[in-house]
């Protein structure tokens, strides 16, 4: 029987508020300031966060996480964008929470106890390739495709808009193992796969862009890449069905964290007021 976990109480978020803050204040407007100017990847914030523990919120405890849920981690999104760093500090860790929760769902006990302790004390580093050119936000028309050959797969395609890809060891990426022409419906046939990041086979290509500067938004490119079969999440062809496991409270956290840059903004502007000289 599947043990229903208790909701968090108000004392519960409130201790979260006050750790974030705490480890969020030694990083003031000008260390984001200087991270938006130099374009470099927070690695200071980002150590600070997987030293503090919250790297891993959403984990398992027996992996080293916390085994909390979406209000949990809501909490604390919210917390981490109102710090002053606004989505570059969210976007730093954002994608830890929740970007691979087909691990902890469908994962085997090996590739748990292989991946997860290291997504949560910050020594691997995860970017999604999901988005494509001509795919858009309908991820049943992806084209990237994974063949299989013997012990694994190898992989071809391209992909865009993929954050951290500058700095990942680790990508967890989206493909068709069947054609979305043979398949009896548009979700089927779609695995998804977490592997390295391996560069002699993913070209990645930095996108300029406006805001959010430290953090780094890519075209990929990916020609003959192998991927073992150990590092396939689930069954074959189910993998649209697994990664609504991260897309679904992610669209939470990034709506928390436009609230907490409301706050900040709304903290800043109350706080001018207070010492504006008129005339």
């Amino acid at each position: 029987m599947t043990q229903v976990r208790p909701l968090p109480t108000e004392e519960d978020l409130q201790a979260i508020r006050e750790g974030v803050r705490a480890a969020c204040a030694p990083f003031g407007d000008d260390y984001w300031l200087a991270r938006d100017d130099d374009g470099e990847f927070p690695r200071e914030f980002h150590r600070a966060m997987a030293d503090g523990g919250w790297l891993g919120i959403t984990m398992p405890e027996q992996f080293g996480g916390s085994g909390l849920g979406v209000t949990e981690a809501m909490t604390m999104m919210s917390e981490v964008a109102a710090c002053g760093g606004g989505f570059a500090a969210a976007s730093t860790i954002h994608i830890n929470l929740f970007g691979p929760h087909p691990i902890v769902v469908e994962g085997t006990l090996e590739q748990k106890a292989r991946w997860v302790p290291r997504l949560v004390s910050g020594e691997d580093q995860c970017c999604f390739g999901f988005t494509e050119p001509d795919a858009g936000l309908n991820t049943t028309r992806i084209k990237t495709f994974a063949e299989k050959v013997p012990g694994g797969y190898v992989v071809h395609g391209q992909k865009v808009w993929t954050s951290t890809a500058q700095v990942a060891n680790k990508i967890m990426l989206l493909t068709r193992t069947t054609k979305f022409e043979d398949c009896a419906r548009p979700t089927d046939g779609i695995t998804i796969f977490y592997t390295d990041l391996d560069r002699s086979k993913i070209d990645v290509r930095l996108i300029n862009k406006m805001g959010r500067k430290a953090v780094d938004s890519n075209a990929i490119f990916i020609d003959g890449l192998f991927i073992p079969d150990e590092d396939r999440i689930g069954e074959e062809g189910k993998g649209f069905g697994y990664i609504l496991h991260s897309l679904n409270p992610e669209r939470i956290l990034i709506g928390a964290e436009a609230i907490g840059i409301g706050r900040d903004a709304l903290r800043r502007g109350v706080n001018y007021a207070k010492e504006r000289v008129v005339f």
